[in-house]
């Protein structure tokens, strides 16, 4: 069930696949060495666009909420992981407290839920659910579409700890980006591990700061594979002032996007690739495919209409847009019964736990797939990606594409890793 590349510009990729496979055990040492060096983020999702000549994330989550689409085959490495990440922050941990989105009324995002409950249920912990919805005041049960529920429960805060009535966790889990913002109830939490930090968030976090971290790994990585960081890394560029509504700060934006098309063509000379390249501008702070556009020449945002502008300058939660990460665009080639598809990877502390392809049938190859309308299949990974097969010919091998993408996701998770440590408010500084 893989989907297949439909261009004939494969050649590096298949020679990337070979490479990534001839130096398996020197780039799994090299994983296991920078994971003594950095912390994983505590789990993460990365989308992935092969463009057929280039294989790159395009976008790496701190809060994954699609847990619901991977496969029952692959929950054993999920409860795995999370006991390796349990044991090594808290070993002598009980209780786990889950806080999830606030519109937990998205009948996927619940299931969602209700597999992270899972999870961390049979890695050993006693998990409840508890919302920072203030207009639940009482335990309120929620029903899924499977027949089952979930069971929310108001938060009670102490001076020093969150909780719920008579449940004092260890941990507290975030299952929330904090795109409105940190609330209050969540401030000061010393006594208990909070779950990703604070400032994994979206009130803090950028995804400029990210693929610079990014743009950091991929360099030392394609040092040990000896080859050009770029067909495993998005060029980008950013904006800070922009006001969409006044049309202020475009100029910037106009600017930075014609530089940017002129190093992606630099870029398909050299390498004979007959694509015309796109960059996709997107809310530096973004999150769930909102505010983001695909700009093929920057006389395009001479005539911006005033419902793209309103499309772009609020995002989740309401929040306005003034920054925003200008990202070269990576086509995806990959096809599920037609329709274009990107591979989403899913890892729970340093390991690849599964993942799915999103699918989407009325988007094009170089579009946004995270839009309504996108369906998820998620049998893709059914064969063990960490069990790739030397010597099969590159590109026929489903692990051996697992495999290089699981490579790729750890990459971004590695970036992100990096990212945290020079955005960390509390970080110790050592002259």
């Amino acid at each position: 069930m893989v989907p297949h590349l439909i261009t004939a510009l494969n050649g590096p990729i298949n020679e990337l696949e070979q490479r990534i496979l001839e130096s398996m055990p020197a780039i799994e040492r090299w994983f296991r060495l920078e994971w003594m060096e950095h912390t994983p983020p505590f789990y993460t999702s990365v989308d992935i666009r092969n463009a057929g000549f280039k294989l790159a994330p395009v976008d790496t989550n701190l809060f994954p909420g699609g847990f619901n689409n991977l496969t029952p085959e692959m929950l054993p490495l999920a409860v795995q992981a999370a006991m390796a990440a349990i044991e090594k922050i808290c070993p002598e941990a009980k209780n786990l407290l889950l806080i999830p989105e606030k519109h937990t009324r998205n009948p996927f995002y619940l299931m969602n839920v209700q597999r992270l409950m899972q999870i961390f249920g049979q890695a050993g912990l006693n998990v409840r659910l508890g919302t920072l919805d203030e207009g639940i005041t009482s335990p309120t049960d929620v029903a899924l579409p499977d027949g089952s529920t979930l069971t929310l429960e108001p938060l009670e805060r102490s001076a020093r700890r969150l909780g719920l009535k008579h449940f004092d966790p260890c941990t507290i889990l975030l299952n929330n980006d904090l795109s409105a913002g940190i609330p209050k109830v969540l401030e000061n939490l010393h006594e208990q591990y909070l779950l990703p930090p604070l400032h994994a968030g979206w009130a803090m976090r950028r995804k400029s700061q990210h693929f610079q971290s990014y743009e950091e790994v991929a360099k030392k990585f394609a040092k040990l594979l000896g080859m050009d960081p770029w067909l495993i890394n998005p060029m980008f560029s950013q904006c800070g002032e922009v006001n969409w509504d006044e049309g202020t700060g475009l100029d910037c934006v106009q600017t930075q996007v014609d530089a940017l098309l002129t190093k992606i063509r630099r870029k398909h000379k050299e390498y004979g690739i007959n694509e015309k390249p796109f960059v996709v501008v997107k809310a530096d702070n973004g999150t769930y495919g909102m505010g983001i556009m695909t700009v093929r020449d920057a006389k395009e945002l001479d005539e911006v209409n005033r419902r793209t502008r309103n499309k772009m300058g609020v995002i989740k939660d309401g929040q306005e847009v003034t920054q925003v990460i200008i990202q070269e665009g990576v086509p995806t080639y990959e096809r599920m019964n037609e329709a274009v598809a990107e591979p989403v990877v899913y890892m729970i502390d340093r390991y690849v736990v599964g993942g799915f392809y999103r699918v989407h049938a009325d988007r094009g190859i170089d579009e946004n797939l995270n839009a309504p309308g996108a369906s998820f299949v998620p049998l893709a990974f059914s064969e063990s990606h960490h069990l790739p097969k030397p010597g099969a010919k590159p590109g026929a091998s489903a692990p051996n594409r697992f495999y290089m993408y699981g490579v790729i996701g750890r990459l971004a998770m590695l970036a992100a890793s990096y990212e945290l440590e020079a955005t960390d408010p509390d970080a110790e500084v050592y002259d």
